[in-house]
Parts: structure tokens; sequence; C-alpha cells
């Protein structure tokens, strides 16, 4: 079909347009597409060492950092152990795409001040269930991200040897 007034979108909205697609789960979408998010946007300041969420709690929304630092963290006995530091443009809390997860690491604040923007899981999955070609492109990305995780934990375990059990993580999956 052939579109012979295209929309017109502010430069504020071009300038979040790109700044999202700097993640993977929004990279493929087109400005149209990106622009169903926009109402859904909230931004939230935290301070150092402020907890973004829990190991364990619901998984309730996708943040992505617009300034500052976070740092995501596994929970081992009595301390954390430090996965990933991520920054300016960088997508936390995909999980969040899925139906009843539950958060996996523990998200810590490390600068002074840090602003998220944070999409509640309630308006993710609207957007998603409201235009199933924005869904199938997030889907994919989110596929293709885990695929990677997984691959480079494969690698991670070949290169030191098999410090734990790779049996267990396959045996307590429901395939």
């Amino acid at each position: 079909m052939l579109r012979f007034f295209k929309r017109k979108y502010s430069d504020t909205d071009i300038v979040m347009f790109n700044f999202l697609r700097k993640n993977r789960l929004f990279e493929s979408l087109t400005d149209d597409e990106l622009a169903y998010f926009l109402p859904y946007l909230y931004m939230r300041k935290y301070h150092e060492n402020e907890v973004v969420f829990f190991t364990g709690d619901p998984s309730q929304a996708v943040y992505i950092v617009k300034r500052g630092i976070v740092s995501l963290n596994l929970d081992i006995k009595e301390g954390f152990e430090r996965l990933l530091t991520l920054r300016s443009g960088k997508l936390f809390g995909d999980n969040a795409v899925l139906k009843g997860t539950k958060r996996i690491y523990t998200a810590i604040v490390l600068t002074n001040e840090c602003e998220i923007y944070v999409i509640p899981k309630a308006n993710l999955m609207e957007v998603m269930n409201n235009h199933t070609e924005v869904k199938a492109k997030i889907m994919s990305a989110f596929a293709e991200m885990y695929n990677e995780y997984m691959n480079n934990l494969f690698k991670t375990y070949k290169a030191s040897l098999g410090f734990f059990d790779l049996g267990t993580v396959y045996s307590d999956m429901k395939l």
C-alpha cells in the first residue's frame, strides 16, 4: 500500500528511536514500531549502590540505561559476582518479555547518579499483543540473545575445564 503522508516525528522522538535501537531487542524495529513504546517509557533516577531489582524478584519491567553505570551481579553465598557492567543505551531485565519469569541476577547502580528508562511489562506485552509484527521482531531478537548467552556459557565451560556439572544445568530444564 502506498503511503502519501509519511508520519512525521519530532527531533526528540528521532533521538529516542536512535537511542532505543542501541540494544538488540529494539534494533530491528521501524520508527513507526518504536513509536508504540514512547508513551510507556518512564524515567527513573537511582543513586550509587541502589538496587534496581534483586535476584528472585518478579520480572516486571525492561530497563535501559540512559546515563550512569549499572552492574549485573550473580548472588553467590553471602556476596555477589559481577556478570556485566552496563552503560548508556544498554538494556537489562530482558526476561520480562516472557510470562511468569523472575530475575536471575541482581542489578545495582555503580555511579552517583543513574538515569534508567523503564518499560513496564504490562505495557510491553500490550504493544506486543496488539502488534504481531513487533512481537515477532522482539521475540526473534530475544531468541538470538539467549542463543548467544548459551554459546558463551558452553565456550566458557569448555575453557574452564568444567568447574561445574553441566549435566545439572540441563537436568533442571523443562525441555
